[in-house]
């Protein structure tokens, strides 16, 4: 069972980030303030969960929750500044974006920069800890998921639709034959034999 608050502050915000690991797209990030008396119980770390099940979750999520905001940080800044530091400012940017400034954040995993001077804890796995890092999840997935859907047609052959741009033999084959395109992230080892591939 998740549990809800952490720090014993009613504005307690919840971030989370999705597509680290990806070859192509964003790494995308959300921030989510719940209300003290929100319930849910499907709600889970979005890993933990199906696309249908998010797919139904994100409109309750936005709905319910007091204030929530999600940001998307594109692989020419995750080339020049590295995905640990894109994932932490995306988290960052989605803050900014809340309606109410927070008095306390928890942030899935175990790294993160102070957020102007706002007290905040690191959680590993805390996407399936606390509701409002859960939320977080699976509004950084889905919105990461349909900017993933969009950039498919315009290079459907990476079939990004369905692997979202992580690293599957599918799309690694794809960066084979037909190269990288301007969605792709440079700075990672987009194949095994890198020193084939022409960038």
């Amino acid at each position: 069972m998740l549990k809800l608050n952490f720090s014993g502050f009613n504005l307690e915000c919840g971030t989370d980030e999705a597509g680290r690991g990806c070859l192509a797209g964003p790494v995308t990030a959300a921030a989510v303030i719940l209300k003290p008396d929100f319930k849910n119980s499907i709600l889970n770390d979005s890993k933990q969960i199906s696309e249908k099940k998010r797919d139904i979750l994100r409109p309750v999520i936005e709905n319910e929750a007091l204030c929530f905001g999600f940001s998307h940080i594109y692989p020419d800044v995750i080339d020049e500044i590295n995905i640990l530091n894109a994932s932490i400012l995306a988290m960052h940017n989605s803050i900014k974006t809340l309606k109410n400034t927070p008095e306390f954040i928890i942030v899935d995993g175990n790294k993160f920069k102070p957020f102007k001077e706002i007290p905040h804890e690191t959680i590993i796995k805390g996407d399936g800890k606390f509701l409002s890092i859960a939320a977080a999840s699976v509004l950084a997935k889905t919105y990461r998921d349909e900017y993933m859907n969009k950039i498919h047609k315009e290079f459907p052959m990476y079939n990004w639709k369905k692997n979202k741009g992580y690293p599957t033999k599918e799309h690694r084959e794809a960066i084979k034959e037909f190269g990288v395109t301007k969605y792709h992230r440079k700075s990672f080892r987009l194949l095994p034999e890198q020193l084939k591939l022409e960038l």
